[in-house]
């Protein structure tokens, strides 16, 4: 039975943004929107509309002149948004200008907290678009970045796009041939390092790393390390420079993201400007409730989609909350604490980190004292989860999120006007055409089915780079369901009009025809409380055949009597067809660096695929986890 684990009062929906733009939106149409409903379906049935009266409500105030909100082709990935006007991401976000709060708060694990006025920001950003230009950096060039989740990388980046750069960066966890595989696609004039990094209690000397991708990339270089004297002397208070913005059109690029590349190259993924300026003044400051003046922290890298996300909380006038480290040490209160002294009002994290406090039951009662959302994203977060967060941090409501770096946003996700189901996510967000589609096409809401944008979206990449006639783009999204983006995930649209992901579907359990998503299964297995973290595979032998291996991850040993309480949630949950062939203790569960378990590499491992071809080492986290299962197969399931 559905459990609701907040609803928002009438004061807390007038108070909206969302109310605000429901209000501001009857008012440019002439239409009225009684419910959340309503003002959705208008935005897909008059999509051209819905994309204008945002950025009007936005006060967006584009340069030259566009005929048409969205170009003619057929076809999803051909299609420009507002060709013809122009616009600055950077020039956008100064506009937020405010001497009463502070533009960026930064924490590195133990060092001092350091709080960085919105007039620093722009000098030292007005200071390198400077130096920069005096490289001959220009429009359309690319930078990039191998650094920490720290301001200088905030300076850095702003300054690119200030001069109309394309941006792209990895966090210095990426082994150097995973970096060089992405950067070096993308030819890069600037190279931005760290030289160290802090990590755990730890501090790592990255500086042969840097030198390797350096390398790599190409000798007609420009490399600055932010630890120089060079950074320091650049971005000098003392100099005076005007920070200036070079407009770009709607449809240029803002910046590269990469896919996970644990099963092959890189694909380098391309943003349009334009797109991320509306789709993120919608998702942070409409769907999460972000207010100018408030202060936002989500806890990522700078190699996964969500540092590009929390950056866009400064174009809602908010304070972004930067915090640079393990979130395990010295315990895993370090981020509630930074989050109660530095009085956050939106905090988020990857899913794992939730599920890791909720294990551990910390203590984080009092620590929410200005709390207004709890955002989760990265894989589906378990019900437990959202009853422990809401057990113990009461009148907040748990935003869960999900999407993709394919779009460097979330097209379901938090709605400050309707309740908080435990262990659903709110709704399909404004402007989101999203289905559930079965294997003929055709929709199945209250059923399973494979997550479809059945309409395009801003957000949508421009282009793959290096991508020959759109082929790679094509193949990624638009294969199953031609026209029709088909994301990769498994999900369920309920009664609610609430969204429950799954898990991917290309690591969907397939067991003698029944489908099973993967989330279902973690969620009833981590709930045990001798188990700490869990990973399943389903492999078809060659006789037809399926066997089901469940591995879990354990400080003790598993007894007959653990295995029979795995199973019993199983079956008592979910169904027989959910309970493991066998249940097999390992050292260790594989993850992708952005912090997503890998059950299609064990999978192909398991099937006797070599590790070289089921993953990419430095695209992981723990590369050394896989040998076990190598190991495994040879020993074992071979």
């Amino acid at each position: 039975m559905s459990k609701i684990i907040w609803a928002p009062s009438e004061k807390h929906i007038q108070d909206s943004n969302l109310y605000h733009f429901l209000k501001f939106a009857e008012k440019a149409t002439g239409k009225t929107f009684s419910d959340y409903n309503a003002l959705y379906n208008w935005s897909l049935v008059c999509l051209d509309d819905f994309w204008v009266v945002l950025a009007d409500f936005f006060e967006i105030k584009f340069s030259g002149k566009y005929e048409k909100v969205v170009s003619d082709e057929s076809e999803m990935y051909q299609k420009k948004w507002f060709s013809g006007a122009y616009l600055s991401y950077s020039k956008l976000i100064f506009r937020n200008n405010n001497a009463k709060q502070p533009a960026i708060i930064y924490k590195c694990e133990n060092q001092e907290v350091k709080s960085i006025a919105w007039h620093e920001l722009e000098t030292s950003v007005a200071n390198l678009a400077y130096w920069l230009k005096s490289t001959g950096f220009q429009k359309g060039d690319t930078a990039v970045a191998y650094s920490s989740n720290n301001v200088e990388t905030i300076i850095a980046f702003l300054a690119v796009n200030s001069l109309g750069g394309i941006w792209s960066s990895c966090s210095p966890d990426f082994g150097s041939e995973s970096v060089i595989e992405r950067f070096g696609q993308i030819k890069p004039r600037v190279f931005f390092a760290n030289s160290s990094y802090q990590y755990n209690g730890k501090s790592f000397d990255i500086l042969q790393k840097v030198e390797e991708i350096q390398n790599g990339i190409g000798s007609d270089l420009n490399t600055i390390l932010f630890e120089s004297k060079q950074w320091s002397n650049i971005i000098s208070q003392e100099a005076k420079h005007l920070l200036e913005f070079t407009e770009v059109e709607f449809n240029d690029p803002i910046w590269v993201l990469y896919s996970s590349g644990t099963t092959g190259k890189p694909k380098a993924i391309v943003h349009r400007t334009g797109g991320m300026v509306l789709e993120h003044l919608k998702a942070l400051a409409l769907h999460q409730n972000v207010k100018k003046g408030e202060r936002y922290c989500w806890y990522s890298t700078t190699g996964w989609m969500m540092w590009n996300y929390a950056l866009s909380s400064l174009l809602t006038g908010a304070t972004l909350c930067l915090y640079d480290g393990s979130v395990a040490y010295p315990d895993l209160n370090v981020i509630w604490d930074f989050v109660d002294d530095q009085k956050i009002n939106h905090l988020g994290a990857g899913a794992a980190f939730f599920q890791t406090c909720l294990k551990s039951d910390i203590n984080i009662s009092g620590k929410d004292k200005l709390l207004k959302t709890i955002g989760s994203t990265g894989s589906p977060l378990s019900e437990e989860a959202f009853n422990w967060l809401s057990d113990k941090i009461t009148g907040v409501p748990v935003i869960s999120l999900s999407g993709g770096t394919d779009v460097c946003s979330a097209f379901i996700g938090g709605n400050p006007m309707l309740p908080v189901i435990s262990g659903e996510i709110q709704c399909r967000m404004l402007g989101a055409a999203i289905e559930a589609w079965d294997e003929n096409g055709e929709s199945v809401n209250g059923d399973l089915g494979e997550l479809v944008i059945a309409k395009p979206m801003p957000s949508m990449p421009v282009f793959f780079w290096n991508d020959n006639n759109n082929e790679k783009y094509k193949s990624s999204y638009f294969e199953k369901y031609p026209g029709v983006w088909c994301h990769g995930d498994w999900i369920k649209i309920t009664e609610n009009r609430g969204i429950i992901v799954f898990g991917r579907s290309d690591a969907t359990l397939n067991r003698g025809g029944v489908r099973i998503g993967t989330a279902e299964i973690y969620s009833a297995v981590e709930t045990l409380e001798f188990i700490k973290d869990s990973l399943i595979v389903c492999i078809e032998k060659e006789n037809g055949d399926f066997y089901m291996p469940l591995f879990v991850k354990t400080d003790k040993e598993i007894s007959d009597v653990d295995k029979k309480a795995i199973n019993t949630n199983l079956r008592g949950l979910y169904s027989p067809r959910h309970v493991p062939d066998e249940i097999i203790i390992t050292p260790d569960i594989p993850y992708t660096i952005s912090g997503k378990k890998m059950e299609m590499a064990v999978k192909k491992i398991l099937m006797g695929a070599s590790p070289e071809k089921a993953a990419t080492r430095d695209a992981m986290k723990n590369p050394e986890s896989l040998d076990w299962y190598v190991d495994l197969y040879i020993n074992y399931v071979k």
